[in-house]
């Protein structure tokens, strides 16, 4: 946003919480891959003594507050989640925009289960389709096309939405335990494909002149910087090029507080931040961009009156209603030692053989009895020494027999953490709203997360985990340990970073927060842009979908709003 609204001759300031970060001097190859210092002690993260959530399952419980990251990372300075990810570039599947119509017209709409709060986007994939392939180029995306203008292609992705053009960069070269598990699908009918990716293939040199390298596959993606300019980040894609637009500002350290607006409420005049020194500061605007993590986002629409907050009793509201995350399960495959070495630390973050087959609405829902689905694979990640320890289930947690367990699998294992990575529909009970109770170091109030996982999830965690167990035992696994995702939603417990909902965007503001091109339906010059947007979350990562909406949303600003500022959509 702020490199394409300055190209437009704008001038554009931009805040960030955190401290700059650049490639070069923040992670030089020399200490980059630091294991305990990124992935245990959480380097590039937010500190919950800096800005935390309080959380609980239901309304009748009392929401605490969330002393250490668990199941999701929250991103501290400039690059925010794009710095640290693992960049798995997924477009979502054109009946994921239409979701509650597909589904109605499918099976009925009592097929959905009661209190199911999904909904249509208000955009389809045909509109966004240019800025998908937009996104993809500026980050150099690795991958094979499976769908070109409608042609089915072989060796990519037969369920994916068609494509205007062919990925900017060949797939990476995959490893053995990819291999193997593509080998496996295919025989038992699946149609495996390589997994899009932010990690390069070759060198390549995007749209804006800026050079990545290809990957080493050093196995330190998630979680850290990649010091190889080989991960699309900020850092490697655009920043180099928005740094000199001359009408472009960046104040790091800086904290917004909230929007303010005019007497009616119904124009921003500019936000209140507040700097290292703890001095507050007003920064008029004539167009304000929120374009933080999900529930920053909500919470600054919040804070500053934006909208009405999302009441679950009286079902009022859209603020902080469809608040999502996502159903990851994954299974342990071990095989002998004697014939199977998978070298695990030769990795990438986003390397690997997927199918689609249980993804979405790919497969007939009927006779199950739930809806949803995601991608499964075998994503070689890392194999990382400190949190690398496959070992079976029933082995002792410390002591000899579990060091030689250890030893004896950490070769001839394959996990994933996120083997199978599920969808995450929307609820009339999970949403987001301010804690009554505690207050951050400003005195705001926290935001208060309600999520638990229901019935329609376990179906499908259980259904989608058992399939890729049956993939593992056909790869020649000795033993396959499952852990489809049960019980309740665990705040400590990882899955990924993708919370998603709260600000969704829709075609009526009556059950939306935002419109078609990401508007605020009740201040025209306010966008709220990310993944706060989304109405639900599919069964894949969010990132390019993101990346997608902002171009779309950049091009109705550019070309639309600054023309005629005023509500895009009228309600």
């Amino acid at each position: 946003m702020a490199h394409g609204l300055s190209e437009a001759g704008l001038d554009v300031i931009a805040f960030e919480r955190g401290p700059w970060r650049d490639t070069a001097q923040d992670f030089p190859p020399t200490y980059a891959p630091d294991e305990y210092r990124y992935r245990v002690r959480h380097e590039l993260f937010l500190r919950p003594a800096q800005m935390t959530f309080t959380f609980r399952n239901n309304p009748s419980q009392t929401a605490l507050p969330i002393r250490d990251w668990g199941a999701f990372m929250l991103g501290n300075g400039v690059g925010g989640g794009g710095l640290h990810w693992n960049a798995e570039m997924w477009r979502f599947e054109p009946s994921q925009f239409m979701l509650k119509t597909h589904l109605t017209e499918r099976y009925g709409a009592k097929f959905i289960p009661a209190g199911m709060t999904i909904q249509d986007w208000g955009v389809t994939y045909d509109e966004l389709e240019p800025h998908y392939d937009r996104f993809e180029y500026l980050c150099g995306t690795a991958g094979t096309a499976g769908n070109l203008r409608g042609a089915i292609q072989p060796g990519g992705n037969p369920f994916e939405g068609p494509r205007s053009r062919p990925y900017p960069t060949p797939a990476q070269k995959q490893p053995f335990n990819a291999t193997l598990f593509a080998k496996a699908a295919r025989e038992m009918g699946h149609q495996p494909f390589p997994q899009p990716s932010g990690n390069m293939s070759q060198p390549y040199t995007n749209p804006l002149g800026v050079t990545l390298g290809p990957c080493t596959f050093c196995g330190y993606c998630e979680w850290f910087g990649c010091g190889n300019y080989s991960k699309a980040s900020p850092q490697t894609t655009i920043l180099p090029v928005l740094v000199k637009q001359p009408g472009f500002t960046a104040r790091d350290n800086c904290e917004v507080l909230r929007i303010v607006l005019d007497a009616g409420g119904k124009r921003a005049t500019g936000v209140v931040f507040v700097d290292t020194d703890g001095e507050e500061w007003e920064q008029p605007a004539d167009l304000v961009l929120c374009c933080a993590f999900t529930p920053f986002n909500v919470q600054l629409l919040m804070l500053s009156g934006v909208g009405e907050i999302y009441d679950p009793a009286a079902k009022r509201g859209n603020v902080g209603r469809n608040f999502t995350h996502q159903t990851v399960s994954t299974a342990t495959a071990f095989f002998d030692p004697a014939t199977h070495r998978f070298n695990p630390f030769v990795a990438s973050g986003a390397i690997g053989m997927c199918i689609d087959d249980f993804n979405g609405d790919n497969f007939d829902h009927g006779p199950l009895g739930f809806v949803g689905g995601g991608y499964m694979g075998q994503v070689q990640t890392n194999g990382r020494p400190i949190e690398t320890t496959p070992v079976p289930a029933g082995t002792p947690t410390w002591g000899a027999k579990w060091k030689a367990a250890v030893k004896q699998n950490y070769n001839s294992s394959v996990y994933s953490g996120s083997g199978v990575h599920g969808s995450f529909y929307s609820y009339d009970d999970v949403f987001l709203d301010l804690d009554p109770t505690y207050k951050d170091r400003f005195g705001r109030p926290l935001m208060r997360m309600t999520i638990d996982f229901h019935e329609n999830e376990h179906k499908m965690s259980a259904f989608l985990t058992d399939r890729y167990a049956e993939i593992l035992r056909a790869m020649g696994a000795t033993r396959v340990d499952k852990l489809p995702r049960t019980g309740h939603y665990d705040v400590t417990d990882y899955q990924t970073s993708h919370l998603c909902g709260g600000a969704v965007m829709g075609a009526e503001p009556s059950t939306s927060v935002v419109n078609r091109y990401q508007q605020s339906w009740d201040v025209p010059n306010l966008f709220v842009i990310g993944a706060s947007s989304f109405p639900q979350n599919a069964g894949y990562n969010p990132t390019t979908t993101v990346g997608a909406l902002t171009y779309w949303t950049l091009d109705a600003i550019v070309n639309q709003y600054l023309k005629a500022p005023g509500p895009l959509v009228q309600a």
